[in-house]
């Protein structure tokens, strides 16, 4: 279900000093173009461990040929999916969120009301396939990197608009709450 638009096709704003609910926007991960090579590895050790199975020459038993495939679907294939799995990104509207780690979780978040420059770079491959890495920094903390985003152009576009209606919304709930009562 959509919310109602207002003029140009973005939400109503909510009243002033009212809370609005943190919804989520997005959630992704890196591009997946990085597990290309590991899924065709784990085919042809696929193929290779039954072509294989029985076949051996004389002095080998199938479990050297499994404990072979094992170690390089372990190498190939496991950890590098365990590398991209492990990162995340989640939008909100309130916050960008990064979280790393699969044993030993990290997070880190940039709130949108703060306010912070975004910055797009692109490799050749990465514009092939629709990625890029977007850098958000706040000039105070250490910028944050979004590498291999998909469809960065809609992220990009979303992160900014994020900014700056939440700095639009800051200000205005700033600009109606008095700083201190006036003088009798």
């Amino acid at each position: 279900m959509s919310q109602p638009t207002g003029i140009g096709g973005r939400p109503f704003t909510p009243a002033v000093g009212t809370t609005t609910p943190e919804l989520c926007i997005a959630r992704f991960r890196a591009h997946a173009r990085r597990l290309v090579w590991p899924a065709l590895v784990l085919i042809a050790v696929a193929g290779a461990t039954g072509y294989f199975w029985d076949n051996l020459p004389a002095g080998l038993s199938n479990g050297v040929l499994l404990t072979a495939a094992a170690v390089v679907l372990l190498l190939v294939v496991v950890l590098p999916f365990a590398a991209w799995w492990s990162r995340a990104y989640t939008l909100t509207t309130r916050r960008i969120m990064e979280r790393r780690g699969l044993v030993k979780v990290r997070r880190r978040e940039l709130s949108h009301a703060r306010g912070y420059t975004v910055q797009v770079r692109r490799g050749l491959i990465q514009r092939m396939w629709g990625a890029g890495t977007l850098t958000l920094s706040n000039g105070v903390d250490e910028p944050m990197r979004l590498h291999n985003v998909p469809s960065v152009a809609l992220v990009h576009e979303a992160l900014v608009d994020q900014v700056e209606v939440n700095q639009i919304l800051a200000h205005r709930d700033a600009a109606s709450i008095p700083l201190s009562t006036p003088p009798p």
